[in-house]
């Protein structure tokens, strides 16, 4: 078999879609880093091509290639994982060789990963390439299912918040990050004497389950990262976001999206929409850190100052005062007079009116538009009152 044209490829696509093949989720070709000392053990998944939810023509030709290779797919499960062999790259180069010549940047990748594969092949054994799809987003099984569905978030592909990740941290082993390259920690403590005699010991950047975000992502041309460490595999950086040295840090399935400044922390589950700038120091609660499993989302043009604390959502156009902590149990006075400047920007907001100075807990004003947390430099109360200022980030720095 040769598919010499176009038209020859859609006949074979309608030949195995009518053979009622599952539709994954997502797929894509891995290479694996294996342990040093446990050959079994998968350290991470390198995907050249991350798909989701999109090329489910060439989902169908992976599939066919492996059935044809002889590798019996188990379509009933939530996830597969294959090995790539010489069958597999050979049906499927075939199949793609109308579009060959077409196949360089960003055109036709899953072409691009067959036609290296086969150049690979001839010099190359491949059990460290594996084939991976996800028909259903339950709780990953594999370490490369993991990482397949951290490339959707990371790559945009996949909305924060939306895949499940339950038990990931049980299937990723804890790496020892030399660079790109994961090191299996018990290879470190069988060989470290040798290794330190031989003035060969690695640098370690970092003891993690998780790779840090660019060393499997490449960013838009105007995000910026100037400490690759602060971001994590599984973040999502929208276009002009800026992640500066120092205090900040974006935890896996957390990020912006749009342009942001970060100078704080975003922890897993939160995210900051355009035009907001979480301060120095600033931090924004996870799930796991005090917001009773409530995820925690900050609206557009929203200011957290310096070493301030969010544990409610936040509307569009808020501030967080330097140094303050707004979390769902902080008790915050507001009076009639601002309350209803308030209501004017959130008129689905309801409250009896009682006092003069009115309490509520913070998590009566999540998601709330337009306020303005502060404190009472005399008496210490949390007040919050209508914002009076747009929060702009700097165009020349984003």
């Amino acid at each position: 078999m040769k598919i010499k044209t176009v038209e020859e490829f859609k006949k074979l696509l309608a030949d195995i879609d009518a053979k009622g093949y599952r539709k994954p989720l997502g797929f894509g070709i891995a290479k694996i880093d294996r342990g040093q000392l446990n050959y079994d053990l998968t350290l991470q998944a390198n995907f050249a091509v991350a798909n989701w939810n999109e090329n489910f023509g060439s989902a169908s030709i992976f599939l066919e290639a492996l059935i044809q290779s002889g590798v019996e797919v188990d379509f009933d499960a939530s996830e597969f994982v294959g090995e790539v062999n010489k069958k597999f790259i050979k049906y499927a180069y075939k199949a793609f060789y109308p579009f060959l010549d077409e196949a360089f940047g960003d055109a036709h990748k899953n072409v691009q990963a067959i036609n290296v594969l086969k150049w690979l092949s001839k010099d190359l054994e491949l059990e460290d390439y594996k084939v991976v799809f996800i028909f259903e987003d339950v709780a990953p099984k594999s370490v490369e299912s993991v990482y397949l569905k951290l490339y959707a978030l990371s790559q945009g592909k996949a909305e924060l918040r939306s895949l499940n990740l339950n038990g990931a941290f049980g299937l990723l082993p804890n790496v020892a990050w030399s660079g790109r390259e994961p090191i299996e920690l018990d290879w470190l403590r069988e060989n470290e004497v040798e290794l330190k005699l031989l003035g060969e010991y690695p640098t370690i950047d970092s003891v993690d389950k998780f790779p840090r975000y660019l060393s499997h992502v490449i960013p838009a041309d105007n995000t910026r990262i100037l400490d690759s460490s602060k971001v994590r595999m599984g973040a999502q950086l929208s276009a002009g976001t800026t992640v500066m040295p120092g205090a900040s840090y974006i935890n896996f399935n957390a990020g912006t999206t749009g342009a942001v400044m970060v100078e704080g922390r975003i922890s897993s589950s939160a995210i900051v929409a355009k035009g907001s700038d979480v301060g120095g120091g600033a931090s924004i609660l996870g799930v796991l850190s005090g917001t009773n499993g409530n995820p925690v989302s900050i609206g557009e043009n929203t200011l957290l100052g310096a070493n301030s604390v969010t544990g409610i959502p936040l509307g569009d156009g808020c501030i967080v005062d330097a140094g303050i902590a707004i979390l769902e149990g902080t008790k915050i006075g507001i009076s009639k007079n601002q309350l209803e400047k308030i209501k004017e920007v959130n008129p689905d907001f309801t409250y009896e009116q009682k006092d003069e100075m009115q309490f509520f807990k913070g998590l009566e004003l999540a998601g709330l538009n337009g306020i303005h947390f502060r404190q009472n430099s005399t008496n210490g109360m949390i007040q919050a009152l209508r914002s009076q200022r747009e929060v702009v980030l700097n165009s020349e720095l984003h």
